[in-house]
């Protein structure tokens, strides 16, 4: 009875430990991150980023992620138009397609896809790379010759997503219309002129803008959380693998709670 007696505080204890130690760490995150947006403000303000490291970044991150982003929009537009077409069968008129296929590109899909194509494509790169800097200690053979990584590493990268992402999904957006138009005539037989009938019919000025807010949103987060979990990195070669890991998990995590956030603050 006594030993029953004296484990249970330790049973109310373990799970008030176990959440001490989450808040912990989340606020520790927190700061960090906090930490190096500042820098990396101070380092664009003050001019210490290099114009080419961006434009390097700005080719990385944009341009070759332009043939993954062009498949997953072609493949996003066949999907929404096959799934509304079968959905349309009955007493709705056929062309209210055309504005369900726009709307869901350019309000949900487009950008929201791009971003979780560049979590894979462009936020693992980033935590891969700057986690093997910090293991074989290059990171530290910046401080030592007097240059800050910061403006050399992180801030070239954090522009770069800024600009290239919404750029991204604009081209995600297009070609997601244009192959959603194509595949609702050869399977619905929605011709060109009724689908844009129905898509300029409900076309409000402001999905444009909503979805390109989404996208400099998701182009600011993924390189911010990618450079904040590759600093983080330690433990050689493993500790890369799994910061990597864990830097993707984060990363998508993060692009879907902002994209839940974005309709009650800006839809309504």
């Amino acid at each position: 009875m006594a030993s029953i007696g004296a484990s249970a505080p330790a049973l109310f204890l373990r799970p008030l430990a176990a959440l001490g130690r989450g808040l912990e760490g989340i606020a520790e995150h927190a700061g960090e991150i906090w930490f190096l947006l500042a820098r990396t403000a101070r380092a664009t303000v003050t001019l210490q980023v290099s114009l080419r490291s961006v434009l390097q970044q700005i080719y990385v991150m944009g341009v070759q992620s332009i043939p993954i982003v062009i498949v997953t929009a072609v493949l996003a537009g066949i999907v929404t138009s096959q799934q509304g077409g079968y959905q349309f069968q009955g007493n709705i008129p056929l062309y209210i397609l055309g504005s369900v296929v726009v709307a869901s590109v350019v309000l949900e899909l487009g950008p929201v896809l791009t971003a979780i194509v560049l979590v894979g494509r462009v936020g693992a790169r980033i935590t891969a790379e700057l986690g093997t800097m910090k293991v074989s200690e290059q990171i530290e053979a910046f401080h030592a010759v007097g240059r800050d990584p910061i403006a050399v590493l992180a801030a070239p990268r954090i522009l770069a997503g800024v600009i290239v992402v919404p750029m991204l999904v604009g081209i995600a957006n297009v070609i997601g219309i244009v192959s959603g138009m194509i595949s609702a005539e050869l399977t619905a037989g929605l011709g060109p002129e009724s689908f844009l009938y129905g898509a300029r019919l409900f076309w409000h000025s402001w999905d444009l803008f909503y979805s390109f807010m989404k996208a400099v949103t998701f182009g600011f987060a993924i390189p911010v959380i990618a450079i904040h979990m590759g600093f983080r990195t330690g433990g050689g070669a493993a500790g890369v693998g799994r910061t990597t890991t864990a830097s993707v998990m984060f990363m998508t995590l993060t692009v879907l709670i902002l994209d839940a956030l974005f309709p009650p603050l800006f839809l309504q």
